[in-house]
């Protein structure tokens, strides 16, 4: 009797020290993005420098449900097939409790299905293709949630402003050929009718491509006075410096990563000032807990300085997420989305103050109310305002 005694309690202690171990062991979290090999890196390691600033202030504020935060880091090398894999590391067999990423629109979309197959929470700080958050087939949950612009509302705000704009008769579009240009020119085929717009001409290139003057040239003989172009950085540059070569000079209306320093310094001070965009950090100086958050990782980030604005979308995201963990009291994949379909407490984040920012039916954290319109002038990214901008409403962002 008094073995059996012995073992039952010998069996107890085991069996409380590791349900102690299990409740100890940190929580992580995943990154899957592209941080050495396109264009797009620098947002991946500016994401990723603002996520471990993000971990580091959660776990000294005492971590979530006791625990600490961490992350785990797969380099997706722009390669959708890496992507895949990577996706199946972090939660066959790293467990982790969310997944985000990542800086290439095309990857995310290779694997968002098996993250909802998996049941695995996604918060996207990053990429911006509009059918990242698209719900799957048959009514299953979605796990996917963003926490960055929408390709959509960014084209249809590009889009507005040329439907009220009397200067825009003949309109084109250019978009490169990888996931990210043609998805956001799908969305301006599909956009053009509402605003009255039938595209002149359509030009797509190639991401490395270094010359767009025959493109251009097409463009130039259809009569385009305005071209609404979607690219990454150095693309992007190289049709600044292609318009230059032919002398050629329409509006240029273009997406978000126009403010990438690499943009500037590749296009040279005077053709980066062409183009008109949108992006979420207002234009001018960094507001003071953004400023903060620069400085803690300016030196974190080996491909040029951090993009503040994508930075901060990952910073809120990971905030975002330990408070839906501390709602739902676990770091089971369903529980965790429902806290985030009715997160219920408010955040003040870097971007803005997020007060239900999710639902059962919106995964978009931030709107077209949170947009901005920008130039570059003087080697700086400023706020822009003219009689068009200011004439736009929420209602002229149409979906």
């Amino acid at each position: 009797m008094k073995t059996f005694r012995l073992s039952r309690l010998l069996t107890g202690a085991v069996l409380a020290g590791t349900a102690f171990l299990v409740h100890a062991q940190d929580i992580k979290i995943g990154f899957n993005s592209d941080l050495s090999a396109s264009p797009s890196a620098i947002v991946g390691q500016s994401a990723l420098a603002a996520m471990q600033a993000a971990v580091e202030d959660i776990n000294k504020s005492g971590g979530v449900l006791g625990r600490k935060m961490t992350i785990v880091v797969r380099d997706d090398l722009a390669q959708p097939p890496k992507a895949i894999q990577n996706l199946i590391e972090l939660v066959d067999n790293e467990k982790v409790a969310a997944v985000f990423g990542a800086a290439n629109s095309g990857n995310v979309l290779a694997w968002k299905d098996l993250a909802n197959q998996k049941k695995m929470p996604v918060i996207v700080p990053l990429a911006t293709a509009t059918d990242v958050t698209k719900a799957p087939p048959g009514g299953a949950p979605n796990f996917v949630f963003r926490v960055s612009l929408v390709d959509r509302d960014n084209v249809a705000g590009l889009l507005a402003y040329v439907s009220k704009n009397p200067a825009s008769k003949k309109v084109a579009y250019m978009a490169e050929t990888t996931g990210y240009g043609q998805g956001a020119l799908k969305d301006m085929q599909e956009l053009g009718p509402m605003y009255g717009i039938k595209p002149v001409a359509i030009e797509k290139f190639g991401v490395g491509d270094t010359d767009m003057t025959s493109q251009l040239n097409k463009l130039k003989a259809a009569g385009a006075d305005t071209v609404v172009i979607w690219a990454q950085t150095l693309p992007l540059a190289q049709i600044l410096r292609s318009m230059e070569k032919i002398n050629y000079f329409p509006l240029a209306m273009t997406s978000w990563i126009t403010d990438q320093q690499a943009v500037a310094q590749a296009a040279g001070p005077v053709l980066v000032e062409k183009p008109l965009f949108m992006r979420t950090r207002i234009g001018g100086d960094m507001p003071p807990e953004m400023a903060k958050l620069f400085a803690r990782i300016k030196t974190q980030t080996s491909l040029g300085e951090p993009i503040i604005a994508q930075a901060s979308h990952a910073y809120d995201s990971v905030q975002l997420l330990a408070l839906a963990i501390k709602q739902a009291g676990s770091t089971d994949g369903d529980k965790i989305r429902e806290a985030l379909e009715d997160l219920k407490t408010p955040y003040k984040g870097l971007m803005k103050t997020y007060d239900h920012p999710f639902s059962k039916t919106n995964r978009e954290a931030l709107s077209p109310a949170d947009y901005h319109w920008i130039k570059w002038k003087a080697g700086k990214t400023v706020q822009y305002s003219d009689s068009v901008t200011r004439s736009l409403t929420a209602s002229d962002f149409k979906r």
